[in-house]
């Protein structure tokens, strides 16, 4: 099992992800990215996956045409999921991706 954030955890790194939203329903964050077109928002994918797979960590995403939604909880953090460091690590790692 994986720790889930505390709520000053939570409030003190959501001020660092600009562009991120939370999610108190899911104790989720998500955001959403635009591209040019298709190619561009599937090769974006391409590289979150890669890290993802190494992190051993996914999102959860969403993409149409040269939209991609992505969404990151901990489905193993306490009893019901949520938000943990896991999260926040693959947030960052999708941000270099851009």
């Amino acid at each position: 099992m994986v720790a889930q954030l505390t709520n000053d955890e939570r409030k003190k790194a959501l001020k660092k992800l600009a562009g991120w939203e939370y999610d108190p329903e899911r104790d989720a964050i998500s955001r959403s990215f635009k591209f040019g077109d298709f190619t561009e928002a599937f090769a974006f994918m391409t590289r979150v996956a890669l890290h993802a797979e190494k992190a051993d960590h996914h999102p959860e995403w969403f993409n149409v045409y040269n939209k991609v939604e992505v969404t990151l909880t901990t489905h193993d953090a306490g009893d019901d999921g949520g938000l943990s460091q896991r999260d926040l690590d693959l947030a960052d790692l999708i941000e270099t991706c851009l």
